[in-house]
């Protein structure tokens, strides 16, 4: 990719976030955003912005990923258990802020535009849950994770505190908290 295209796909990713950040006077909502709006306060042109997304959706995740998968490491480096926990700890950190309000609102997106929602769970869902199934892997061969269950489902009990909290609105994100719903859904996965 020449400089002059990644400089102007990085200017695409900053204006949509700034747009999106409630915390800018000129933010707008997901719904609200429009490629238009992007390419202006990019200073691009929508066919640039075309050039690499299919569409609003594939652009709001990416501008996501390029700032959430810094924040909310899967690390490799730790014992399983320990690497899961500050995992879970740094997502409910991201979300806790406008991050997690963005993210409610893509859900939302998702909810009534299947393209919307397949971009979602190709780009963003998927290879996050790869990434945490591997962690459960090396877990279950350490021997701190039980292995009568698919990993699948030991992922889906790691998150769902989350994103009960994140969508529902309901209880704290604080890390202490995060820690505690960690260790309850470990009774559940940890080995017997």
């Amino acid at each position: 990719m020449a400089i002059r295209s990644e400089q102007s796909r990085q200017a695409i990713l900053h204006s949509t976030m700034k747009l999106l950040d409630e915390r800018e006077p000129e933010s707008v909502s997901i719904q609200q955003l429009s490629i238009e709006r992007i390419a202006r306060d990019a200073g691009v042109s929508k066919t640039t912005i075309y050039r690499w997304w299919p569409n609003k959706a594939a652009v709001i995740i990416d501008t996501f990923l390029e700032n959430h998968i810094l924040a909310t490491p899967v690390r490799e480096d730790l014992p399983a258990l320990e690497a899961l926990r500050e995992h879970v700890v740094s997502l409910a950190t991201v979300y806790d802020g406008y991050e997690g309000r963005l993210m409610a609102q893509l859900i939302a997106e998702c909810q009534y535009d299947p393209a919307t929602l397949e971009e979602f769970k190709k780009h963003f869902w998927r290879p996050r849950r790869e990434a945490v199934k591997i962690l459960i892997a090396r877990g279950i061969e350490e021997g701190s994770i039980r292995g009568d269950r698919a990993t699948d489902e030991l992922a889906e009990r790691i998150y769902a505190p989350i994103y009960f909290r994140l969508l529902f609105q309901e209880g704290s994100f604080d890390p202490d908290a995060m820690s505690a719903a960690f260790e309850l859904a470990l009774e559940g996965i940890a080995a017997r």
